[in-house]
């Protein structure tokens, strides 16, 4: 029996690409669908929220999930990826140091921001490594014409923010937390906050006019917005251009 993407809680962003925003911290997971192949776009915030993306997108997929794509390392966006264990899991140039060099730091800001504390170190314990990290661009063919273009595009909010480019009509570009919508975006210890609008430059440029940009928190925005969010964190951070 075919599922729809509402019925499992999903939005339909294009075709065979969709958008799952979870419970508690607003955090978008994403789909990308493609010929006996799929790329989940970050991984949710406990081992239980991995597993129920991986059922969920399986379901939608009509197969396994083969890639795993980590925008940055903060437990929200990768505390469930030991649920695609079996998956080829990308994320941005040194983010597989600060994956394994920053488990007790993981940790500790997921118990600080109300994450049960037996979930968390058990989606410390079992974190799955960065195999591939990226360093500019690399393209994934996903099979039947489906490719996408991972893309590190920081530092900014991390030292280690990746982008997705999802080509076709329209154009989807998943940002993680670069740009967020359901709230101003959130300067943490390891953000680089004077090198963070040169990353939403980069970005747009990524995407173009007409793009549709999909941030780690919050609806669907447009490049008007993402240039928006650019200038305040310009002037909030005392950045010229």
């Amino acid at each position: 029996m075919t599922v729809t993407w509402e019925e499992l809680g999903w939005e339909r962003v294009a075709a065979g690409v969709g958008r799952r925003r979870l419970p508690v911290w607003d955090c978008t997971a994403g789909l990308v669908v493609g010929a006996g192949a799929a790329l989940l776009i970050d991984a949710g915030s406990s081992l239980g929220e991995g597993a129920r993306l991986r059922a969920e997108a399986q379901a939608l997929a009509g197969h396994r999930v083969t890639h795993l794509a980590l925008t940055h390392p903060h437990f929200d966006h990768v505390f469930g990826a030991a649920a695609f264990a079996d998956a080829e899991v990308f994320g941005a140039a040194g983010a597989e140091t600060a994956l394994g060099a920053g488990r007790e730091a993981l940790r500790a800001d997921a118990v600080a921001n109300g994450l049960d504390r037996r979930r968390a170190e058990e989606a410390v314990d079992a974190l799955t490594a960065v195999r591939h990290p990226v360093s500019g661009e690399r393209t994934l063919d996903l099979g039947g014409g489906r490719q996408v273009l991972l893309a590190d595009v920081g530092p900014g909010h991390t030292s280690h923010d990746l982008a997705v480019l999802v080509p076709g009509s329209p154009e989807v570009v998943f940002c993680g937390d670069l740009v967020e919508e359901s709230g101003e975006p959130q300067a943490g210890p390891d953000a680089l906050p004077g090198q963070w609008p040169a990353a939403l430059d980069r970005l747009l440029r990524l995407g173009g006019e007409d793009a549709l940009y999909v941030p780690g928190h919050g609806a669907v925005v447009d490049a008007a917005f993402v240039r928006a969010q650019r200038d305040a964190l310009a002037a909030r951070f005392g950045v010229s251009r």
